[in-house]
C-alpha cells in the first residue's frame, strides 16, 4: 500500500474508524472500566489522530499507533488528579461483546482484574491477534518480557477461573 495519509478525505476517516473503532473501545473498556468514560476515550483518540498529521504505511501501521495512543491516553486519564478526587458512581449495565465474549463474563471480568501488565498483554495476545514480537515493540519492552507476562497472567488467570479455562 502507497504511504499516503488516510485523513485525506471524510470517507478515509470513516473507514478508518470503522476497521478500528470497536478496538479502541475494547482496550479503552480494559483500562478504564466504565462506559461513559470510554465513549469519552474513544472519542478523545480519535480526535487525536485527526489534529495529528499521520502518514499510515497500511492497516497494521494504523492500528499499532491506534493502540498504543489508546493505551497512552487511559494511562493519562487513570493518573489525572480528577479521577483521584471523585467517587465512582455503579456503571450502569451495557452488553458489550467481544469478539463473541461479553465482559460481564466470568473470563474477561478476571481478566479486567489482573495487574496491568498481565491485563494488557493478554488483551493483546488473545483479543487483537498480536504476536509477542508486535506486542513488544508496541509497549517498549523485550520479547522475553512479554512472553513472561503471558506466562504469568494466563497462570493468574487460570488460578482465578479455578483451572477451567485456561490451557497452558
Amino acid at each position: 500500500m502507497k504511504s499516503s495519509s488516510l485523513l485525506d478525505t471524510d470517507k478515509e476517516f470513516a473507514e478508518l474508524y470503522q476497521r478500528h473503532a470497536d478496538m479502541v473501545y475494547r482496550l479503552c473498556y480494559i483500562y478504564l472500566k466504565n462506559p461513559v468514560d470510554v465513549e469519552d476515550a474513544v472519542q478523545s483518540v480519535f480526535l487525536k489522530l485527526i489534529y495529528t498529521p499521520m502518514v499510515f504505511n497500511d492497516h497494521e501501521h494504523e492500528k499499532a499507533w491506534l493502540t498504543v495512543t489508546t493505551r497512552n491516553y487511559c494511562k493519562d486519564i487513570l493518573k489525572h488528579w480528577w479521577r483521584t478526587r471523585r467517587v465512582a458512581l455503579e456503571p450502569l449495565p451495557e452488553i458489550v461483546i467481544w469478539n463473541g465474549i461479553e465482559p460481564s463474563g466470568k473470563v474477561v471480568s478476571k481478566l479486567l482484574s489482573l495487574p496491568e501488565k498481565y491485563k494488557t498483554v493478554l488483551y493483546l495476545y488473545y483479543l487483537e491477534d498480536y504476536t509477542v514480537k508486535e506486542i513488544a515493540e508496541m509497549l517498549g519492552r523485550k520479547e522475553s518480557t512479554v512472553q513472561t507476562q503471558l506466562f504469568r497472567g494466563r497462570k493468574r488467570l487460570k488460578m482465578d477461573l479455578g483451572g477451567n479455562y485456561i490451557e497452558d
